[in-house]
């Protein structure tokens, strides 16, 4: 299994309180926004959301090992496993202060888009460049 060493953008992620469920754990759909911030971390880090273009998201999933509880705060490790024509896929490992271990893993397909014919587009060269740039940070070859 991947160590948040295997990431190159680690996100910070304070648990709150509102963020629980009737079962006192933090509720299954929040870890679907601790990863999109995580996302946009590294989105914004690399500057892609001031190009010319939208990155959406074509399908997320969530793996859940152990539940998460307030008070809490995740590193989340964000990476980019493949990079496809029009596409790339990002990975997640929600890591626990708390508990120091691995709490959930998951993954993204994000799909570059055209603004204006909101059509998929071939990922501009200058963001793939950037994209395996950052990921060889790490030595993480895409």
């Amino acid at each position: 299994m991947l160590t948040l060493l295997d990431y190159p953008i680690i996100y910070q992620q304070q648990v709150a309180w509102g963020d629980m469920d009737a079962f006192g754990h933090v509720n299954n759909v929040i870890y679907y926004r601790y990863m999109e911030s995580a996302r946009i971390d590294y989105m914004n880090k690399l500057d892609i959301l001031r190009e010319d273009i939208y990155t959406v998201v074509a399908s997320n999933q969530c793996k859940y090992m152990r539940p998460v509880f307030y008070p809490d705060q995740l590193k989340i490790g964000v990476r980019v496993e493949e990079v496809r024509s029009s596409a790339f896929r990002m990975s997640y490992l929600l890591w626990s202060e708390l508990q120091q271990q691995v709490v959930a893993t998951g993954d993204a397909v994000i799909v570059c888009v055209d603004k204006v014919e909101m059509q998929k587009i071939k990922i501009p060269d200058n963001i793939r460049k950037r994209l395996i740039e950052t990921e060889l940070k790490v030595n993480h070859q895409i």
